[in-house]
């Protein structure tokens, strides 16, 4: 069962956001639903995107202008909340963990692993949820994110390529073992043993044998978080030792914004409608 917070007309589709009870959680959690206009009982590819640290689904909502280019192609679009949330759920004072900060994988660690089972919920309980409430095609799926979404958006999609046709992100924390947001997240949530980690990090994953058939990746190249916490060159250097075909796009004057991701959703929804078509 889901409750729906707010529907409203866009681009000749419906913009939602509805709530519902998550197992996987043990919350409450909220997530939004961009349907666009279509033929009654069409079939729709589906877009999912993972938003970054402190977002929730309002964010790319109000601020990722999708709407116009999902419309045009015909894909739906899901954006999850980042982690559970609410009374009773482990936070931390930081940023970078706790509420906000789920960083999508299912904890092992106390005081996270009540809760904090966002692997679960984005690759088992959200898209069974989806399927049976909206008009998608579950054998057209695409993912994308920003930051830790990006970062998630990846891992999922090469632990599971058979699901995804398509993958793209924008500014990924591309190899979180070997930075402070990774590094400290991947401990808190999984515990200090560095071999739980590489089905966390799209670099590892790639090392030990994971692929994907293509992949688009935008970087602004005056984001603050470049250098310490996002390298892209170690996902450049792991896909060509790969034969994965990168398409890094280094974005010159663009920041870590939404500013930033809004300015290229329009070349990503494409990217993706061009690999989700029948």
């Amino acid at each position: 069962m889901i409750e729906t917070l707010s529907e409203a007309r866009a681009h000749g589709g419906v913009q939602g956001v509805y709530r519902h009870a998550s197992r996987a959680t043990g919350t409450a959690m909220t997530f939004s639903v961009f349907v666009p206009p279509h033929a009654p009982g069409a079939r729709l590819p589906a877009l999912w995107y993972l938003s970054g640290l402190t977002c929730t689904h309002a964010n790319v909502t109000d601020k990722g202008e999708y709407r116009r280019a999902c419309a045009e192609h015909g894909l739906i679009f899901v954006a999850p909340d980042t982690s559970p949330r609410g009374e009773g759920v482990a936070d931390d004072p930081a940023y970078d963990m706790g509420q906000g900060a789920g960083f999508y994988v299912d904890a092992t660690q106390a005081p996270w692993a009540p809760h904090f089972r966002m692997r679960s919920y984005v690759e088992a309980e959200l898209p069974a949820l989806v399927a049976a409430h909206f008009p998608v095609d579950m054998d057209r799926q695409g993912i994308t994110g920003h930051s830790m979404g990006g970062h998630g958006a990846l891992t999922i999609a090469l632990r599971d390529p058979a699901r995804f046709r398509s993958v793209s992100a924008f500014a990924p924390i591309s190899a979180p073992s070997d930075c402070p947001w990774g590094q400290k997240a991947l401990a808190g949530y999984l515990g200090e043993d560095r071999a739980a980690w590489r089905a966390h990090d799209a670099c590892a994953l790639i090392e030990d044998g994971a692929r994907l058939g293509a992949l688009l990746v935008d970087q602004g190249a005056d984001d603050a978080f470049l250098a310490e916490q996002l390298k892209p060159e170690r996902l450049e250097a792991a896909c060509a030792a790969a034969g994965i075909a990168l398409t890094l796009r280094r974005q010159p004057g663009y920041d870590h914004s939404y500013y930033f991701v809004s300015s290229f959703m329009a070349d990503h929804i494409a990217w993706h409608a061009a690999r989700l078509k029948r």
